[in-house]
């Protein structure tokens, strides 16, 4: 029983220190914009602290990090989307995990692609 404890142990710790990764901001971000209506997807470039638009969405980007060292690693960007006046995200998303911090539209997918470095 002690040797599953410390495995677990071990796991967790490595786990927590992958968490602590030294990450590095950018200045933008590239994020993807899908019409689930008619399946059209449009690259969308935003620079931290501006505003951008996908259909009737508003996108306001406030941050992009991703692993120091690694600008195509694990994107991280903070954001929020609204449609007419109307918060529909705002929050963390994860280039790696969309699903798990995701905007929920009935007809558009906004997701992050990667920090934009210049």
């Amino acid at each position: 029983m002690s040797v599953v404890r410390a495995l677990v142990f071990l796991v967790l710790a490595a786990q927590g220190a992958a968490a602590q990764q030294a990450v590095s901001a950018a200045p933008g971000a590239v994020l993807r914009g899908l019409d689930k209506v008619n399946g059209q997807t449009q690259d969308i470039e935003i620079s931290a602290g501006s505003v951008a638009s996908f259909g009737p969405l508003v996108i306001e980007l406030a941050a992009c990090r991703f692993p120091v060292g690694n600008p195509s690693g694990d994107a991280f960007a903070q954001m929020s989307i609204s449609e007419d006046g109307q918060r529909l995200f705002s929050g963390w998303m994860v280039a790696s995990a969309p699903a798990l911090s995701a905007m929920d539209h009935p007809r558009y997918d906004i997701w992050v692609m990667r920090c934009a470095t210049s």
